[in-house]
Formats: C-alpha cells, structure tokens, sequence
C-alpha cells in the first residue's frame, strides 16, 4: 500500500489527476456554447440542454458497466481506451451535421467518458493507505473542477473566434496529447486481486451497495447536489446571454473560472476531514452552497461571480467527501460501489434540466434558486442522518470495548492508588 507523499504516490495521483482533467475537458467544453448551439441547430433551450445531458446520462449508464468490470479484468486498459476513444469523439464532434447527430455523438462520448470516474477511486482505494487515499482523493477531484474549468474556457475562447466547430477539435486534440502523458505515468497496479466476473455476482454486489444505509445515503447526497450545482451553471448561461448582461461565449467561458472554488475546497477536503467528521463537512460544505446560491439573486456580476465561486467550494467539499466515503466504507468490491455513487452523480446531472425547467419558465432565476434550496434542504438533512448514524457507531464502539472481559479483568488487576 502507498504512503501518503511517497514518490510512487505522488507519480499515481498525477497521472490520475491528468485523467480526471482529461475526462472533464471533454464534459464540459460545450456548455458555454450553447446558446451559439441554439442558434446554429435552431432548437429550443431545453432541446440544447440535452447536449449536456445525454453525455451525463450515458455516462452515468456507462459506470454500470466498467465499474464491475474493473473488479474483473482490472482498472488501467479500462482508463487507457477509453480516454482514447473520448478524444477522437471529441474530433467528430466537430464534423456532426446535423442536431440529432450531435446528441448521438454526445451520448456515445459519455459512454467512453465513464470508464476513468468508474474506476480510478477504487484504483486508489486497492493502492493507497487510507491517509493516502483521502488526500489523493481531493487532489483527484480539484482535478475534476480544472479539466471543467478548462473545457468551459478553452472551449468559449475557442468558439469566439472560430465557431463550435474550432472548439470540438481543439479539445480532441489536447486530450490525444494528454492521454500519451498519462499512458506513460501510470504505473501498474501491485494490490489489485482480480474476481471472476459474473453478471450475477456483479448485480448482487450492486444490490449490496444499495441495500448498505450509509452508503445510500452518499449517493443520493451526491447525486442531488450535483443535479443542482452543474445545472445552475447551464441555466446561467442562458441569463447571462442575455439583457441587460450580453455575455457572449468567450466570457461565459471565463465565468467558469469559478470553478477555482472547488478545487480549493476539494484541495482543503484531506485537511479538514482530519480535523472534523466526513459527514460535518458535507454539511459545512452544503451550507456554504445554499449561501452563494443566494448571492447569485444579485443583479451586479461581481456578486454573481463570488456566489458561483461559494457555490463550487461547497459542491466540492461535499462531493470530496461523499465519494471518499463511499471508498471508506464498501466492505468489497469497491469498483462497483464507486461506479455506483457516479451512477447516481451523473445521473442526477442528467435529470437537472427537468427539474429547474418548470421553475425557470415560471420565475427565471429566482425560481432556479428557490428550486436549489429546496434539494440542498434535502441533502443537508441526509448529511445529518450519516452524521448521527457515524455517531451512534463510534459509541457503540466505546460501549462495547468498556464492557469486554479483556476490560473488565484489566480494570479489576489495576492498583487502585485512589482507595
């Protein structure tokens, strides 16, 4: 197992750090574009939305598959291929003719997009001591945040000058780059055991994870917040495109450079778990969430800006911890019970549109952050049902260990200086 700041474990969360980035540059490098997308397909905006939403979906479906398959074969060739196959997609994106071929494109894009998020937690939880694992875990998420960073700035910049089309072979190709660095860095994995696959197994597994309260819990913790936080910013989008802010795709672009919240708060994650309980900190983290979805109200764009940049340490923070919980606490086969969290994860993503949708046509913004206020209402609720339910384990701990015999014969031989 690899200690935490060994050289094999800095060069380990490098390369997937680097195939986080990758993966997340390729999600996310159309969202900015969308309303340019609109426009150039003449859809409607929830018609555009799919965009984003069918590679969620997908991909969410796709965890499904390489997580238990991970637990058989293994985890690297998994991550190699399919970080090949997103980049190429990524240059045919570029070629799509038409809206329906865009979707599809997109769909089978976030099939192959899966394949590292489905197994490079479980990659750390077979390698990395625990220590190891909660600091390689927020290093890993940051790197989520600035691979979304990057597709949304690189991709609006791009398109300001060139067109979408510009944007899709710009990101194809620095993924291609990307992915020779990190078939060179990751090393072979040495505590991997391999299980016989099988279709039953795997699904009882599954059932498992799903049937485990505390892991449950998790899943729908990150999946809700997810659904509110990538959503907010599509929805965005469409505000700030308009009066009386007339963002065009470059600066919606650069207003993903809020992002930089959330790596500071995935970053800080290792750190203030050693400090507080995982399930204090979803809670600290979804407060904090709840508070900048409120400044977003404001009609000044710098306030905007600092309640965006609030909304991703928090989503960050929370999400750090909900996933490293999840690597924590499945008792086995841990490839599939991380698939299973970004299942609900992407899931929830996919499922954002038809939730703000109705609130949005009826209120605009304010009604999408009353409808983000009532979900962080839920997962705030769900993070003090683990709390309570850690608690409730850690006396249960103390109580068993204070009436064991071994204990109890200690405490009797003991000298008591105080008679």
């Amino acid at each position: 197992m690899l200690a935490v700041r060994s050289p094999a474990w800095w060069r380990t969360t490098l390369a997937l750090c680097l195939g986080s980035f990758l993966v997340f540059i390729n999600l996310y490098a159309p969202q900015p574009l969308l309303p340019a997308l609109r426009e150039a397909y003449g859809v409607s905006t929830l018609a555009i939305s799919l965009t984003m939403s069918a590679a969620t979906l997908s991909l969410a479906a796709s965890l499904l598959v390489f997580g238990p398959l991970s637990d058989a074969i293994g985890r690297g060739a998994i991550m190699r291929l399919t970080l090949l196959a997103s980049g190429l997609l990524s240059l045919a994106l570029a070629l799509a003719p038409t809206f329906e071929a865009l979707l599809a494109l997109r769909a089978l894009q976030g099939f192959v997009l899966g394949g590292l998020p489905a197994v490079a937690i479980a990659w750390m939880g077979d390698e990395f001591e625990r220590p190891a694992l909660l600091s390689a875990v927020g290093l890993y998420i940051g790197a989520n945040s600035l691979g979304g960073i990057a597709g949304r700035v690189v991709g609006g910049a791009v398109a300001e000058i060139g067109g979408p089309a510009a944007s899709f072979m710009t990101v194809g190709s620095m993924t291609l780059v990307g992915l020779a660095l990190f078939w060179k860095l990751l090393p072979p994995a040495r505590a991997f055991t391999p299980r016989r696959f099988a279709l039953g197994g795997a699904l009882a597994d599954l059932g498992g994870h799903l049937a485990t309260p505390r892991l449950l819990g998790a899943y729908l913790l990150g999946g809700l917040n997810f659904m509110i936080f990538i959503n907010q910013y599509s929805y965005l989008t469409f505000r700030l495109a308009e009066a009386p802010f007339g963002l065009g795709a470059r600066l919606l672009g650069l207003i993903f450079l809020t992002y930089l919240g959330g790596t500071l708060g995935s970053s800080l994650s290792g750190r203030l778990a050693g400090r507080w309980s995982q399930p204090t900190c979803m809670m600290l983290g979804i407060l904090i969430f709840a508070v900048g979805t409120t400044l977003t109200l404001a009609g000044s764009l710098a306030w905007i800006i600092v309640g965006l940049s609030l909304n991703a340490f928090g989503f960050f923070l929370a999400h750090s911890m909900a996933s490293s919980w999840v690597g924590r606490h499945a008792g086995r086969a841990r490839g599939s019970a991380s698939a299973l969290y970004l299942v609900f994860y992407y899931g929830g993503a996919s499922l954002g549109g038809l939730w703000l949708e109705p609130f949005w046509r009826a209120a605009g913004w304010p009604g999408v952050a009353l409808a983000s206020w009532l979900v962080l209402g839920g997962t705030l609720a769900l993070a003090a049902w683990l709390w309570r339910g850690e608690r409730r384990e850690a006396q249960g701990a103390v109580l068993a260990l204070a009436s064991s015999p071994q204990t109890s014969s200690s405490r009797s031989t003991r000298p008591q200086a105080d008679l």
